[in-house]
């Protein structure tokens, strides 16, 4: 009796514990930063049009944004008509205010209460050339009030200040109907498509990507160019794996950096069975590695795996990766440079953790069923129940001992998005898809980290990826972001990107 009773005791303390975990990394995505988004707001208006709808559309639009979230930078009623733009001095005029604030602004909203002056916009984005995401809206009549003192015309206005755009090369957004009400739920869903694809253009314009080692030699799929990232705006920093371990080297085990980054792991994921020198380890890399990132100013890595790490240090990089992936620093493993990209893109655009997953199985019979699985160092928020482990795959060869710090369990359900990026060096782009599905319920008994996922045409994907030579690494994310994640990288960077449907 005493024997169970002991049993049972430590059971309830492991259960208990797990519950603290999962609230406190409840707690932490909850309080997870998000990335602010601010506005440039230029409001179109024409003379022979009702000015008071210029005014009142200007007004809406700010309550609009105000409501989401979102800051607002607009040329005050008083530094032009009606608040609006229209001649060539207040074009310039607006101009001037969004260049002052040029390093705020994620993206610029057009509004056409009324009609518009296409000129006037053009214009303006034209002097500003910030270089940011353009959204066009035009707000909608109501076909009680088309007298001469309520008659809009944005519906039409819209077109001709789209086709001035095109004329002067300033890539623009459409809003999902051709004319919305500033405070319909439809805008507002708009709006917070449209700011997630300005945190993705503005993210990844300034993405700096630290590589960890080099890629495992049998790895030739993750092959990729700095030249063409470079092109983008898009800088990777490198150190060999060496120094990582060389620095490791001088760490002292009671270090209390090394102290503080072991309390940390054990508070983020059950440790439970895994050896304290296997522990010790993992928080020296996880700290050398923190720390060198901060130096190169990177934010987001990939890092060698497969099987120096293992060989030569003795544990997997998994955990501390899951760490840095669930705080949104997103990490790759088999320095895969453009899964570290995918992964980031949709960070960005969700503004939650984003994986990096191996496309893996067929499940059972269904075509719009796989298996996306790894070893793992997903997000402990990918989970609903998570624990360290060892890496069950290469442990055969490089000995258990040696590849502890995997995050196990099954992929919690939900809707998800996924994609991925390549960098093409015979046709001198960056390619890549994008897409949405979810993650179920349905039951998987494996190792590692996996989920099983629904995707609708999964089988035309699937051929889509090997006709075209992709990776099999594919980025995901839980939410439904694969609409900003597509924009920002076809209008804004200028990448080949298919959307899945």
């Amino acid at each position: 009796m005493a024997l169970v009773s002991l049993k049972s005791n430590v059971q309830g303390k492991q259960v208990k514990a797990a519950a603290e975990r999962a609230q406190r990394a409840r707690q932490a995505a909850a309080a997870r930063p998000k990335d602010p988004v601010t506005f440039g707001i230029l409001v179109g208006n024409r003379g022979f049009f009702p000015g008071h709808l210029a005014e009142s559309g200007r007004r809406e639009m700010l309550e609009a944004c105000k409501a989401e979230g979102y800051g607002t930078v607009v040329l005050g009623l008083k530094d032009a008509r009606h608040g609006a733009v229209e001649s060539r001095e207040e074009a310039k005029a607006c101009a001037a205010l969004f260049r002052k604030h040029a390093g705020s602004l994620a993206g610029i909203i057009v509004t056409l209460p009324n009609f518009g002056d296409e000129r006037a916009v053009a214009e303006t984005l034209r002097m500003a050339d910030l270089g940011i995401p353009v959204l066009v809206h035009a707000t909608s009549d109501d076909p009680r009030k088309m007298g001469a003192d309520h008659r809009r015309d944005a519906f039409c206005g819209k077109m001709s200040a789209c086709n001035v755009l095109r004329q002067y090369g300033i890539p623009f957004t459409l809003t999902s109907t051709h004319t919305q009400r500033p405070e319909s739920e439809g805008f507002r869903a708009d709006l917070r498509r449209f700011a997630a694809t300005c945190r993705v253009a503005r993210g990844l314009k300034a993405a700096r990507i630290g590589a960890i080692g080099a890629r495992p030699a049998a790895f030739k799929t993750v092959r990729y160019s700095e030249k063409l990232l470079e092109a983008s705006g898009i800088a990777v920093e490198t150190i060999d794996l060496s120094e990582i371990l060389g620095r490791i080297g001088r760490l002292a085990d009671g270090d209390r950096a090394v102290k503080a980054k072991l309390a940390a792991m054990a508070d983020y994921v059950d440790t439970d069975g895994i050896p304290q020198p296997a522990l010790l380890k993992m928080a020296k890399l996880g700290l050398v590695v923190d720390r060198w990132m901060q130096e190169a100013d990177v934010t987001v890595s990939a890092i060698q795996c497969w099987t120096a790490l293992e060989e030569f240090f003795g544990v997997v990089p998994c955990t501390i990766m899951s760490m840095m992936s669930d705080v949104n620093r997103s990490s790759a493993c088999e320095v895969d440079v453009l899964g570290t990209v995918s992964m980031h893109a949709l960070a960005l655009a969700s503004e939650t953790p984003a994986a990096l997953l191996d496309w893996n199985n067929n499940y059972g019979s269904d075509p719009d069923k796989a298996v996306c699985f790894h070893c793992s160092n997903l997000p402990r928020s990918f989970f609903d129940d998570a624990a360290m482990d060892y890496q069950a795959i290469i442990a055969g060869t490089v000995g258990r001992e040696n590849t502890y710090g995997t995050i196990v369990g099954t992929v919690k359900a939900g809707p998800m998005s996924f994609a991925r990026f390549s960098t093409d060096d015979v046709s001198g782009c960056i390619r890549g898809y994008v897409g949405e599905g979810e993650f179920t319920k349905d039951p998987l008994k494996t190792f590692g980290g996996a989920g099983v996922v629904r995707i609708p045409n999964l089988q035309p994907l699937l051929r889509h990826i090997c006709t075209h030579g992709f990776e099999h690494h594919v980025a995901g994310t839980f939410g439904q972001v694969a609409d900003a994640v597509h924009e920002a990288t076809t209008r804004y960077l200028g990448w080949s990107v298919t959307r899945h449907a």
